[in-house]
Formats: structure tokens, sequence, C-alpha cells
């Protein structure tokens, strides 16, 4: 196992604060098996201050194609510039050397990597790492858990998909998200290993980042609200419409990866069908769905083959929809968001006309100039407790470890007139088992005389044995004795509780 992936919870009882993490993320050529073609590494600390990061693009040997261009934007012209895995594995294991290695779905990228480094003989300690995408699990409530709905629910903003350094920034930026705010520690304790170090031999070739989202389109937005199966290939389906109109030929390329990952063209479809399925009933969960959305929608069942999946759509021509913003970065914060992603709400990355909603938490300072400026626009301002009202969305208490006892003075006491004593029949008490009986102990007096009359018998017995020995007979021995083991036999009876309390010694326990 080259991972062990240590779960971290609200209720965990190692802390994480002063860990420092490495998150990792690849794009290959397939889903599985598949060969990484880019690769990136940012190392954090738990509050999220960045140390250190790099990614390239990996070349994975002469003839490999580059896989879905359309999908990732590699060209197997950009990898014949770009140096292999074992050139630039040093800078890898320099940036992870003392430090939990943390990816969204961290087994599925454990498995790229477990095959990369066996390709080229490198050997390593098993590392501990942590899945983001469980972490979220224990302390978020949301229809999915995708990477880019994750750190929506968050409060981190967009992210570009398919791109190997946003996304390790983004994961990494989650897991202290998750430590820092939600309070989540390991659930066990593990080792860092030692790592080798290894020579770099190769230039790192990094592609060039595109600006970062700053608004979303309704597309985005709603597969941030649908309920997925957190497979990678729904997360790739999901991706594709996050970022722009899905296209024919980048469809067609996605039904590829998954029938060369081992899906029948049955369960593409099947997929597919789900998946449509599902963006439908969030389109259609508020009553309203524009001419425009219809159309997007159908251009997406029509590109995935499915276009059975928006029959008898309801739509309305136009209509006032809700649309939330949530200002925060608090615990609070972050349940509210969930909690409008859950109910199929939009929420909205950035302040425009369409919000309705700008719900506002503690920690955000009564001169920031969205708070005057959404007025200006006719967006309710509220607070979260009011926002939870006003949206008429049920308060989740988040996932995280219980806070310590405050002291609270007690109620004054409330008068209560008398009530009316019901009578009850005695109750039969069960003959089996029956406890053990405590009995009194015995006065000091009765003690005193036990232990001498018990002493001067044992006195009289070790005479008996001297004088059978010296060769007195037995006539004068035996009633020596006799009266020893009398006095010895009456000291225990006077000095025995039973004694004096027949009626409790006569009980049976």
């Amino acid at each position: 196992m080259l991972i062990d992936i240590i779960p971290m919870s609200g209720s965990g009882r190692f802390p994480a604060v002063g860990t420092e993490f490495t998150a990792i993320d690849f794009e290959t050529t397939g889903l599985q098996p598949g060969r990484i073609i880019e690769v990136a590494a940012v190392r954090v600390r738990a509050d999220g201050t960045v140390l250190g990061e790099f990614s390239t693009l990996v070349d994975p040997g002469p003839g490999v194609d580059s896989g879905p261009a359309r999908v990732h934007g590699i060209t197997r012209a950009q990898l014949d510039s770009a140096p292999a895995l074992g050139q630039i594995a040093g800078h890898l294991l320099d940036l992870c050397q003392g430090s939990v290695l943390v990816g969204h779905n961290l087994a599925f990228e454990q498995g790229f990597l477990a095959a990369e480094l066996e390709r080229i003989g490198l050997r390593l300690p098993t590392l501990p790492g942590v899945c983001t995408l469980a972490a979220a699990r224990t302390a978020l409530r949301l229809p999915n858990y995708r990477l880019a709905t994750v750190a929506e629910a968050l409060g981190l903003g967009g992210f570009p998909a398919h791109q190997a350094a946003p996304d390790a920034r983004a994961c990494a930026q989650v897991l202290a998200a998750l430590v820092s705010t939600h309070g989540l520690a390991f659930e066990r304790r593990f080792d860092l290993p030692r790592l080798p170090r290894l020579a770099v031999t190769g230039r790192v070739v990094s592609r060039p980042e595109p600006a970062r989202a700053t608004a979303g389109t309704w597309l985005s937005g709603l597969v941030d609200r649908i309920e997925s199966a957190d497979t990678p290939y729904a997360d790739l389906l999901a991706d594709a419409l996050a970022d722009h109109h899905l296209s024919d030929a980048e469809a067609a390329d996605l039904a590829a990866l998954a029938t060369a990952a081992g899906m029948s063209s049955s369960d593409v479809h099947r997929a597919h069908l789900n998946f449509v399925a599902a963006m439908r009933a969030v389109a259609e969960s508020d009553g309203i769905v524009t001419d425009d959305e219809e159309r997007e929608l159908r251009h997406v069942a029509e590109a995935l083959g499915v276009p059975e999946a928006l029959r008898d759509l309801r739509r309305a021509p136009s209509a006032d929809r809700t649309r939330v913003l949530v200002l925060g970065r608090t615990a609070a914060a972050d349940a509210l968001r969930a909690a409008v992603l859950a109910a199929r709400i939009p929420l909205a990355k950035n302040l425009t006309a369409s919000v309705t909603h700008l719900a506002v938490a503690d920690d955000v300072p009564a001169a920031e100039p969205r708070l005057a400026r959404a007025r200006e626009l006719g967006a309710a301002v509220l607070d979260l407790p009011a926002a939870w009202q006003s949206l008429g969305l049920v308060p989740v208490q988040p996932r995280t470890a219980p806070a310590p006892p405050v002291a609270v003075a007690p109620p004054p006491p409330v008068a209560v007139p008398p009530q009316p004593t019901a009578v009850l029949p005695p109750t039969p008490v069960p003959a089996w088992p029956r406890p053990a009986a405590t009995l009194p102990p015995v006065p000091r007096d009765r003690q005193w005389i036990a232990w001498i009359t018990m002493g001067t018998g044992l006195v009289l017995m070790f005479l008996t044995v001297i004088a059978l020995f010296g060769g007195a007979g037995l006539a004068a021995g035996v009633p020596l004795g006799a009266i020893g083991v009398g006095l010895l036999l009456g000291g225990w009876t006077v000095g025995d509780p039973k004694s004096r309390y027949p009626a409790i010694s006569s009980r049976k326990a």
C-alpha cells in the first residue's frame, strides 16, 4: 500500500493544527487505467499558508497518446518537450518530505501514482494521507462532493477545472478550511517516513493557467447543486459543464474515456441519462425554466445522446428566481452555503443584480462595500439567522467537535400547583436474582472475646501435639486437644456476624 489514508473528523482526538500537508493532483490520459501527463503539488500549513508548490507536464513515453485533449487541454506536442516522471520525481518527494499527502478522492489518485512509480522502479515507504472528499463528508451536508462544490460551500471561489495546479491549490485550501474553520482532527496516530532524495534531471514545463473564474454560468451553478454519485466519470461530466458549453466532440471524448475505463455502452448511456435527469430536477425545483435555460439543457442532452431525459420539461418564459450570496469564512457561513446548495437554490459567487439575498456572517466588517451595494441593487441584506428563516431553510448543526460545556446559571424555580397523588399497586420483586445482603459489623468487645478464646484454643492444641510427641498417653492428650478445638470453634462462632444475625444468615443469595 503506497498511501495510508488517515480519517479526519470533528471528533478526532489528534490535532492537525501543527501539521504540514502536501496536496497533489494529476491530469491523466484516461480514467483507469491511464497515464499521468501532468502533476502538481502544493505544500501548506494547516492554516493555509503556502510553503511551496510546483507543477509540470509529464511525458508518459514515446507513442503514448495524450488522451482527450478537448477535456484536459493537453496535446501530444506539448508532452514531447516535457520531462518524464522519473526525471522530476525528486521535486515531488522533496515537497512531500515530512508532510501528510492530501488529495480529493485520494484513493483514485493513489492508483495512478502507484502504477507510475512501479514503472520507474521507485519503491517508497507507506505515506500518510488525507482524502478531502471523505473529510468534507464529516463536516458538510452537500448534494455532491466534487472538489468545486466543496470549495464553493467553503467560500473559496471558483477555479479552472482539468488543470493540475489549480486543482491542487484548491484541494490544499479545502483541507486548511476543514482544519482551521471546522476543527477537523486526525482519528488516529501515524508516522511520517523519511523519503529518499533523488536527483532532478528534467526541466519543469508548466502550462499557463487561465484567469481565475470570477462568475459562473447558469450551468456551472446548476451542477454544484445536483445529486451525483461522486464517481470519477460523473465528476468529469460536471467539470465539463462547469467550465463552458459542452460540445458534441467533447461529449464524444468523455464517452470514449468511460468506455476505455471498462464501462459498457449501456453503462455510459445510463450514466448520461441519470446525469441529465439530475440536472433537470434542479432546474425544475423552483418551477422556473426559462427559454434560454431550456435551450442549454436540451443541447447538453443531445450532446450526451439522451434527449429523452427532457421529455415534458416544465418551463416558464420569465420569472424572478431566488439567488443567494453568502459573505464570511466562518463555520456558520459554510453551513448556510451548504444548505443553500442542498436546497437547490442558486448560490452566487459574486454580487450582481441577480442576487436577491445577501447573507452576512459575523466576521464580515460593517464597512464591507458590498453591503451598501447590495441594498442599492434591491437585495435583502441579512445576518445568518435571519437568512435561514427568510430562505425557509432548516438550520443544521455543523459536524464539528463538540464544544466544551459552558456553565449556565440554573433557571429560577417555577411554582407548580400540587397534583393528586396516584395510588399504584406494589411492584412485585422478582425472586431471582437477589442481591447479597450486607451484614452489620460485629461489636468490638465481642471481637476481643473471640480472639482471646481462639488464641487459647490454638495454644492448647499446640501443647497437645508436644505432649503426644513427648510420650504422653492418649488418655491425657485427647481431652486437652478436645478442649483446644472447642475453644477455637467457640471463638470463631462469637466473632462470626452470621451467628449474631441468624435471620440474615439464613437467606439464600
